[in-house]
């Protein structure tokens, strides 16, 4: 097995406030690696910041027009000098034992993509984690997708949250494509068909803050749901029964309600008997009750959104056979 160089890639568009906590959790990184900032556009720079730790890391920063995240990352990894790249959100924290964990696990087992978890901490707000539990719960999508994957899996797609890929399968993938979101799902599928190994390494976990209040989670989620049957479209061989999961959710609870205006109650006593389960769960891991509220609620936000989106972009993608691109324009950059 060659050694491993790594490079950090990280996109920033107008956050410099949680691209210094994420610097500041690189630092205290024991191993050698360089650090790739690519300011895609933005008003609000973090060049200031990037500059206070230059002292202390390894680190280049760039400054682009504003083509995305996906082709953020592309160009960072045509920059960096490593030949493998970790690619991170700007709102992620690295635990100190992150890059441990990926050494050991690719030299157990190469991937030439890896995908890692995310987790929330104790000092992220009660929002926050009410939305790490509903899109990492065993209850919830965290259980649809997996919290724990095999080292290597024909199904299991990083995020690019917290993704690692080779410098040989970027430079044949060609990297992430104009899709956002969904450009993960996108690279993970082509990477596959070209026989590269995709995997998930349990120990590579990151802290994700992901959004700070329920409404831009919603139509953060109603874009993924929006994504997925274009995706689909696309690769036909990708579909799964569980991409329906949150639309069967979302109709079962219109159901429910209907059947109330003729006095059939049973459709919502499950339901009920979900949010209870949610609301226990979320309790026993975090002991608040606020908490617990909160994770009902964003797991309802969640599969309706999701839900939504994906029903009106499978029936417009393929049962009415339009254009994605004319479709959902604002789903795509234009590089």
């Amino acid at each position: 097995m060659i050694e491993l160089h790594f490079s950090f890639i990280i996109p920033v568009y107008n956050r410099p406030d949680e691209i210094q906590e994420l610097l500041e959790s690189l630092s205290e990184l024991e191993d050698t690696f360089e650090v790739i900032i690519v300011e895609d556009g933005s008003e609000n720079t973090c060049e200031q910041i990037v500059k206070s730790y230059e002292d202390q890391l390894n680190i280049v920063y760039f400054f682009k027009n504003n083509t995305g995240p996906g082709d953020s990352r592309n160009y960072g990894m045509s920059k960096a000098k490593g030949n493998y790249f970790i690619i991170l959100d700007s709102d992620v924290i690295v635990p100190k034992g992150y890059l441990t964990a990926v050494r050991e696990a690719l030299h157990f087992k190469f991937l030439d993509c890896y995908g890692g978890s995310d987790r929330a901490l104790d000092s992220f707000s009660s929002t926050q984690k009410a939305i790490d539990y509903a899109m990492t719960s065993i209850l919830t999508t965290g259980g649809i997708r997996g919290t724990v994957q095999s080292r290597v899996s024909r199904s299991y797609e990083p995020r690019s949250f917290n993704m690692g890929i080779s410098k040989s399968a970027f430079l044949e993938s060609k990297g992430f494509g104009k899709i956002h979101p969904g450009e993960d799902p996108d690279l993970s599928i082509r990477l596959k068909a070209l026989g590269f190994k995709v995997g998930y390494i349990s120990g590579a976990h990151v802290y994700h803050k992901r959004r700070t209040d329920l409404s831009k989670f919603s139509k953060q989620i109603n874009k993924f749901g929006l994504v997925r049957p274009i995706l689909l479209h696309r690769y036909p061989d990708s579909s799964k029964l569980t991409f329906w999961f949150p639309s069967f959710y979302t109709l079962g609870l219109v159901i429910g309600f209907l059947f109330l205006l003729v006095q059939l109650h049973f459709v919502l006593y499950f339901y009920a008997l979900y949010f209870f389960l949610v609301f226990i769960d979320s309790l026993i891991n975090y002991k608040s009750l606020k908490i617990a509220f909160l994770s009902v609620a964003a797991t309802n936000i969640q599969f309706i959104s999701y839900g939504l989106g994906f029903i009106l972009s499978y029936y417009k993608i393929h049962i009415l056979k339009k254009n994605p691109e004319k479709t959902f324009p604002n789903l795509f950059f234009n590089t």
